[in-house]
């Protein structure tokens, strides 16, 4: 996966986005950091809308978003056509959301996973090619549900 990254994450993720800004930027990635900027209180769709918008216009490659659970930033990202979106809080859901489904964003929930297995998990899945082939027919039928 090439190396632009954008992310973003509401007031609960915020301290888990400045790590894996510091983290991943000495591995080689330009990160693109959309907000929040502090703790105070927000609202995780902002972050999920800006995050996916970059993705779907071509301005960055992959997207990291976090907020509490993941959950509700993950699903406001999938709304946007273009994106899959995928929560992961685990090794083998990380690899297999880029193998299998090609994801273009991964979600944490701060709350859920420490710093520093997001940060293991966003390498996994930064690093992990999208296994093309049997996969891209059910990439295709999902794609089609966009159509409606």
């Amino acid at each position: 996966m090439n190396k632009i990254v954008a992310i973003g994450s509401d007031h609960i993720g915020f301290e888990h986005k400045q790590f894996l800004i510091e983290k991943l930027e000495k591995q080689g990635y330009q990160l693109i950091d959309i907000g929040t900027f502090g703790k105070e209180r927000t609202d995780y769709p902002i972050y999920a809308e800006k995050v996916a918008e970059l993705i779907v216009s071509g301005n960055a490659n992959a997207g990291i978003l976090i907020c509490g659970t993941g959950i509700g930033i993950s699903i406001a990202a999938n709304k946007l056509q273009g994106i899959r979106c995928a929560l992961c809080a685990d090794e083998f859901s990380a690899l297999m959301s880029r193998e299998h489904n090609n994801s273009n964003i991964i979600a944490f929930g701060a709350n859920i996973i420490s710093c520093e297995k997001a940060l293991a998990l966003a390498t996994l899945w930064l690093n992990t090619p999208y296994d093309v082939g049997r996969h891209q027919k059910r990439l295709d039928m999902i794609e089609a549900f966009e159509q409606y």
